[in-house]
């Protein structure tokens, strides 16, 4: 008899679920969240498994890949349909998740999704922590903007180079204010030197990233959003088609239909935030600034500003974007003004 299993991953223990094609329970148990563990738990059952899913997330794709080259039959499951699958039951708990991936995996009702190769992981470590860096170096820098307002001090407009000096102009003569923007300017001189650091890393590796390069001769694309792209991408002959990147980044309208009713809502925003944000900021470059090589996408874009809004334009822009640089890497060509030119019109 076929058997199926649910992993319901957590830091320190997973919770395991193994049932018969039937839907039956056949084994239950808690098992450390180590590849190893999980492999031995999975040996010592006495019969194979047709199928074991686990929820998209942390943990996941270490053991997902761990298992896989174990030889499991393993498959990485969409966070949000399992969510959505799962609404319907009463009690929240480790085991019930398990128990519920277990009778998907049986029924076949999962969408797998992509387990990214280290490579891809490791530059989109880089890109997170670079990204927390100057978070928190803004943070820094609008605490003493906003510390100093209360006492009628402004900043006003300044660079990173000389914020410090500013600041310390400001607060001479008030010693309370003095030990304040000492002890922040520290910080800031920290984060500063990181960020920079982080800069130089991130635009060596775009020039050491065979797909990055690629798709840096695209306008308006830089290190920052053809790493972000070509990390979320990863094997681009995962898509069976360049125009499903614009739905699987969240950038196609959401639909509901039923009987009479067709509405037709907001971008669905499912997916990876970071490449929508990196996208966006693209196509915003191309719409305001004059850029050489990309007139046709600025003029169709143009048209959608002014019967849409420059806001929509944009989001369009984003999403055909996304079209244009999956065909790209699919293709293995630099960016192609008139082909470009021929794609905005069937990936409206």
């Amino acid at each position: 008899m076929d058997h199926y299993a649910g992993i319901d991953v957590s830091l320190e223990q997973s919770s395991v679920c193994v049932v018969d094609a039937s839907g039956k329970i056949a084994r239950e148990g808690k098992v450390a969240s180590e590849p190893e563990a999980l492999i031995a738990w999975f040996g010592e059952l006495g019969f194979g498994l047709m199928r074991i899913g686990l929820e998209a997330g942390p943990l996941s794709q270490w053991l997902y890949a761990a298992m896989r080259d174990a030889g499991l039959a393993v498959e990485l499951l969409e966070t949000r349909h399992v969510r959505d699958a799962f609404k319907a039951m009463p009690v929240k708990s480790d085991r019930n998740d398990a128990r519920g991936i277990a009778q998907l995996m049986r029924l076949g009702w999962f969408r797998p999704v992509h387990c990214k190769s280290i490579a891809a992981q490791e530059v989109r470590a880089v890109l997170t922590a670079r990204k927390l860096v100057q978070s928190k170096l803004l943070d820094t820098e609008n605490s003493l903007r906003g510390i100093l307002r209360g006492f009628g001090l402004k900043v006003g407009k300044t660079t990173a180079r000389r914020f410090a000096g500013r600041i310390c102009e400001l607060v001479t003569g008030h010693p309370s204010l003095e030990t304040i923007a000492s002890a922040l300017l520290a910080v800031h001189a920290v984060l500063l030197r990181e960020f920079n650091a982080f800069e130089k890393r991130v635009r060596a590796m775009a020039r050491s990233h065979q797909q990055a390069r690629l798709l840096m001769t695209t306008p308006a694309v830089g290190p920052i959003v053809s790493l972000t792209y070509a990390c979320a991408i990863d094997d681009p002959a995962r898509f069976k088609s360049s125009k499903a990147t614009g739905a699987y980044f969240g950038l196609t309208p959401k639909k509901y239909q039923s009987g009479e009713t067709d509405i037709t809502g907001r971008i669905s925003k499912i997916g990876d935030a970071a490449v929508r944000e990196a996208l966006y900021q693209a196509a915003h470059i191309i719409l305001i600034k004059p850029i050489r090589g990309c007139a046709a996408l600025k003029s169709w874009a143009m048209r959608i500003a002014r019967r849409a809004g420059p806001r929509k334009a944009k989001v369009a822009l984003a999403r055909k974007l996304a079209v244009i640089l999956h065909r790209m890497l699919a293709d293995n060509q630099a960016f192609n003004p008139a082909a470009s030119a021929r794609t905005r019109l069937t990936a409206a």
